[in-house]
Order: C-alpha cells, then structure tokens, then sequence
C-alpha cells in the first residue's frame, strides 16, 4: 500500500533455528498510535525491530513508505525512524551529553524544545543522566530519540519499568506527539494500555499476524489475553 507507514510482505525470522516470525503479511497506518500486542514470544519486539533494522528478516520485505529498507543505510534509516526502549538507556555525562550524542550540534533553544516534548524542564540539561529516577531517565531516552526529529517513532514496552506517573506521562506525550503528525508504533503486553493510546491495532500470535485493524475491532482479541 502507498500509504502505509510499514509494509511487511511474508516476513520471516529465524534465529538458531527457531522461526521468531512467520510468514508475516500486512500494514501499518501512516497515522496515530499503533500498538502491537500478542502473547509473551509472539515476536513482537522483533517485528518492531525490523522496523529500523535493528534485525533484517530471513524471508520477504519490509517497506517503510513504500521503499524497501533492505536498500537503505541503517543509520540514516534510524534518524528517520526512532526508537525508545524497554530499558532506559541513559550514557554517562549529563542530559546535555545525551542529546548531543544523537545531534552533536544541537543548540540550547533545541535541546530544552526536545526536553519540553518529553515533559523535563531545562534543568535537567545539567543533572547526571545516571542520576535520575526510570521515569525521568526514560524520558530522557525519548527526548534524546526526538533531538533528530525522526519521522516516526517506535516504542518497546516503553513504561514496563516505570512508576504510574510517569507511564501516564509517557502516554500523554506519545498520543500528543501522534497528534502532532508523528506516527507511533508501540509494544505493550498491556491490553488496557492499548485500549488507551492506540488507534489502530496489530496482534501477534506464535510470530503471526492474527489482526490487524481500528482499536475499536479489537475487543475480542484483548479478551483472549
């Protein structure tokens, strides 16, 4: 489909033998909040993975946009297309340092933007990365992934190690961003989480595609889990 943020076209992956994902075949909307959602091993966070080619599949296509991302350098693709992990992944140094490491000639007016974006004021440009509570370090995990400006932003389970305030807060800022014209595809085990952020859904099941559609279709399939 032209006007599918992702395409996956009998998408395969295997690893040691084992089939990971299978025969995966269809889109995700260029628009909202997309969650993936699926029992524990059904691939999800490998089929989001395959977004950015963080894997490559061993069998079929993945299109971002129409283009194959086969043909496309994995490191320009990953400031297109950003991600935020299960894990916050601060680096030494200061918040500052962790933004110039994903845009080393950020300027201070960008730096504090991002940070807003994330819900941190300017303070923290100073404050030790490694210091800060999950929550506040997850969030500067997002605003370092949006210090690139990525067209797209993928998100692992994003609030899986986070107190409530601040996986309210995370959810807040995702949706707002989908508002604002940055489609979101997002990992959760959590139904009720899905119920929340999602617009449209996709469900895994043993490494295969069992729906695709508005969150509103969904309700049988969240039932199951």
């Amino acid at each position: 489909m032209e006007d599918a943020l992702f395409a996956f076209e009998h998408v395969g992956l295997s690893k040691a033998g084992a089939a990971l994902l299978v025969d995966v075949d269809g889109t995700v909307p260029d628009d909202g909040v997309t969650t993936i959602v699926g029992p524990s091993g059904a691939g999800k966070s490998m089929l989001l993975r395959l977004c950015n080619r963080l894997e490559c599949p061993t069998a079929g296509t993945v299109r971002f946009r129409s283009d194959d991302i086969a043909g496309v350098d994995p490191q320009r693709l990953r400031r297109r297309v950003g991600m935020v992990f299960q894990q916050p992944t601060p680096f030494p140094g200061t918040v500052r340092d962790n933004l110039l490491v994903a845009e080393p000639e950020i300027s201070d007016v960008d730096a504090t933007a991002a940070l807003e974006r994330a819900d941190l004021t300017p303070e923290f440009l100073d404050r030790p990365a490694r210091e800060l509570s999950a929550g506040e370090a997850q969030r500067v995990c997002l605003a370092r992934t949006l210090a690139t400006r990525p067209e797209v932003l993928l998100m692992d389970e994003p609030t899986s190690s986070v107190d409530p305030r601040s996986r309210h807060a995370l959810e807040a800022m995702t949706t707002a961003l989908a508002r604002d014209g940055v489609p979101v595809l997002w990992v959760t085990h959590d139904h009720t989480q899905a119920r929340r952020v999602a617009d449209h859904v996709l469900v895994l099941v043993a490494g295969q595609v069992e729906f695709s559609g508005p969150v509103q279709d969904a309700e049988p399939y969240f039932d199951e889990g």
